[in-house]
């Protein structure tokens, strides 16, 4: 038989079938029900209005549908000749399903050609009681995909009974009577897993088999990864339900397609006591909307036709499953890949420095980065000195004796720290690096008392003043402060560029770099100085030699007992052009 001959028709009817089948040949037989091959699908999907009357659904289309719990929802659809092929599949989104698929037989005179005028109510309520409970062809129960399929069904009033007993829920469901020729959903590939090709401790890549329906026959297929916590998802609608789980309904209606509770109204049915008090009370209502899962709990991805895709920004050492669905950009219609799951890789364990007693450590920090120092002293001990010099910019420091927190101080400069000591303990320590740019420090830490400090002390203003009625054409006179203990002092000069700016200056400010790292050329001079009176501790020093016009970076290296140096803040200064 011909295609354009051959029907199935849906309506909803919550009153049985005899309701359902008066409906179908009473009302929509005298007007003649349109199929894909009529063209007049779409002219029918525009008036809302006798869409919403006559509640059919031609072969072949999608529905989306809602079931409050507890609530059954029953669907109806008549196939008219024997020997049909037969395909129904229903599609779990927010919970399991139970659903049943049972056939009746149609009344005689229905077989026949409808006169088009609707069959009298009282006659219809004679007929409720003469149909039995007809016959059970499927049963599912649980939220995987699945269908029914028959090659030959006979003709007959199908009836589609779905139930939700966990909580309100979404679904879809798709029918035909030609499953050979209409391959709805995108077919999945001999191997349907999806395979963890790479793993890092922020990034998953993922890679999966093409699907034959996009390569093979020319289908519009895209792509779709779905990324939580928590489980795999079935399906498509699954996940987005989840996605959107602040909203009661999946969407918004669309015309002829999508069905919500309060479209009762368009087909003439109000719900009961029960359903009002189940889904339409407003303080059910609010229990039913939840929080939206934060983007970072669920995402959704559509990345076009490519099988091979990286997820990132993950957090290390966390579980994620990945799901693929392929969608038909069509028809919107999707199939889920057999989803995987793996396990982000641990963040990178800090390798924790050993300091030995009295001997002084090297630091680099990353920007923003953190290093551990661990100081476990051989012998019992009463106190801990702690020198810290951050060379750069400030530094955040913390100690803990076993586990016990003592310190926790931002470190500019040089600073010594004096720590309780404890018979065996241990001390960590945690440095923590600028943000601003990488960091680098010298520490030392022991138990051995000494008068001599590993490090030259300094003033609290380390900065280098420059005379400027002093300065002429070939000199500049500078002075800077000392301290009461005898240090010695190192002078560099060094030409720099009238464009010379702070950025410049900043990177050359690395107190830790000694005059070791300097040019013989650049040095001017060194000596000793301390004062016992700190109001009198002031030195100054003209260093010759310049030439006119010319702008000179200047440089004061303290350098103390051990070796040890530390740099003043440089200064700029420009010798007279004329004089």
């Amino acid at each position: 038989m011909p295609k354009t001959e051959r029907r199935m028709r849906l309506c909803f009817g919550p009153q049985g079938w005899p309701l359902a089948l008066a409906l179908l040949l009473g009302v929509v037989v005298a007007q003649k029900l349109p199929t894909r091959d009529e063209g007049l699908f779409q002219l029918q999907i525009r008036d809302k209005t006798l869409f919403h009357d006559s509640s059919v659904i031609p072969d072949g289309a999608e529905i989306s549908g809602y079931l409050f719990r507890d609530t059954p929802k029953r669907y109806y659809f008549v196939v008219e000749e024997d020997n049909t092929p037969l395909s129904v599949t229903v599609t779990p989104c927010d919970a399991p399903l139970e659903w049943k698929l049972t056939l009746q037989e149609l009344p005689e005179e229905a077989s026949g050609e409808g006169s088009g005028e609707p069959e009298p109510l009282d006659q219809q309520k004679q007929q409720q009681g003469t149909v039995d409970e007809g016959t059970e062809l499927f049963s599912y129960k649980g939220n995987d995909v699945e269908s029914y399929v028959a090659t030959s069904s006979p003709s007959g009033l199908y009836q589609l009974e779905m139930l939700s007993t966990e909580k309100d829920s979404n679904f879809k469901v798709y029918a035909t009577t030609t499953p050979a020729s209409d391959q709805p959903y995108p077919e999945l590939p001999y191997d349907p897993r999806v395979d963890v090709t790479a793993l890092g401790r922020t990034t998953v890549t993922l890679a999966w088999k093409p699907t034959p329906t996009g390569v093979l026959m020319g289908q519009p297929v895209q792509y779709c990864v779905v990324i939580n916590k928590e489980h795999n998802f079935k399906s498509l609608c699954a996940a987005e339900a989840k996605i959107s789980a602040d909203d009661v309904f999946m969407a918004a209606p669309k015309p002829g397609r999508d069905f919500s509770p309060f479209d009762f109204a368009h087909f003439g049915f109000v719900p009961s006591d029960n359903n009002l008090n189940r889904g339409l009370t407003s303080n059910k209502i609010s229990r039913s909307y939840s929080a939206k899962p934060k983007a970072s709990d669920i995402q959704k991805v559509c990345i076009g036709n490519k099988n091979i895709f990286t997820v990132s920004d993950l957090k290390p050492d966390t579980q994620y499953y990945f799901d693929v669905f392929a969608v038909n950009s069509a028809t919107n219609t999707s199939t889920a890949y057999v989803g995987t799951f793996a396990r982000t890789k641990e963040e990178a364990r800090q390798k924790t420095v050993e300091l030995k007693d009295g001997k002084v450590s090297d630091v680099f920090i990353k920007r923003k980065g953190s290093k551990f120092l661990r100081f476990a002293p051989v012998s019992s001990h009463q106190r801990v000195t702690l020198f810290v010099h951050a060379c750069l910019d400030s530094v955040q420091v913390q100690v803990r004796r076993d586990g016990k927190l003592l310190l926790s101080q931002n470190v500019e400069g040089v600073r010594q720290f004096q720590l309780r000591g404890k018979p065996k303990a241990k001390y960590l320590i945690r440095l923590r690096g600028s943000r601003k740019g990488a960091s680098t420090l010298k520490v030392l830490a022991t138990t051995k008392p000494s008068s001599k400090q590993p490090f030259p002390s300094l003033p609290e203003d380390t900065r280098i003043k420059a005379f400027d009625k002093l300065r002429t054409c070939s000199s500049a006179t500078v002075a800077w402060l000392g301290t009461q203990d005898r240090n010695k002092f190192c002078v560099y000069k060094k030409e720099v560029s009238e464009s010379y700016g702070e950025e410049q200056r900043r990177r050359e400010q690395n107190q830790c770099a000694g005059p070791e790292t300097r040019r013989k050329s650049e040095k001017v001079l060194c000596k000793y100085f301390h004062s016992p009176n700190l109001q009198k501790a002031v030195t100054t020093e003209t260093i010759t030699g310049l030439e006119p016009g010319k702008t000179y970076l200047l440089d004061v290296y303290v350098v103390g007992h051990s070796g040890h140096s530390v740099k003043y803040q440089s200064k700029l200064v420009k010798t007279r052009k004329y004089c």
